[in-house]
């Protein structure tokens, strides 16, 4: 574990967004690089967006029992999977935004088939 600058690791997050609407379906490349400007870089890491969890535990993030609306920044969010998304998702919070490889202007969930089904997720806080 090392530290983490959250303020990077948004700043990343905020300049590198897709210039498509919804991204290009590289969540979990997006956020780790994002965690590694930050200052954090995993010795391994899952491919699947929804796998994320033990990776961010093992970093020094813990779970978190809020509602999205209560995130701060540098939350980071792992929501499972949908019918039409088998990788599920990864996102993190920028103090106004909920950003992955795109920023999300409808809020939390990124994209209709999350809004519709509303999938499991676990919300993740720095802890160190």
């Amino acid at each position: 574990m090392g530290t983490f600058d959250k303020q990077r690791f948004v700043s990343y997050l905020r300049d590198n967004v897709s210039p498509a609407a919804f991204g290009e379906g590289r969540c979990a490349l997006h956020v780790r690089l994002a965690l590694a400007a930050g200052g954090l870089v995993p010795a391994s890491h899952p491919v699947s967006a929804k796998d994320w969890g033990p990776t961010l535990e093992t970093l020094g993030f813990t779970r978190i029992q809020i509602d999205p609306e209560g995130a701060q920044l540098g939350d980071i969010a792992v929501i499972q999977s949908t019918s039409a998304s088998a990788d599920g998702h990864i996102e993190a919070y920028d103090g106004s935004a909920w950003i992955s490889d795109f920023v999300q202007k409808r809020g939390f969930w990124p994209g209709p088939s999350f809004r519709a089904e509303r999938p499991s997720f676990v919300l993740y806080r720095w802890a160190l």
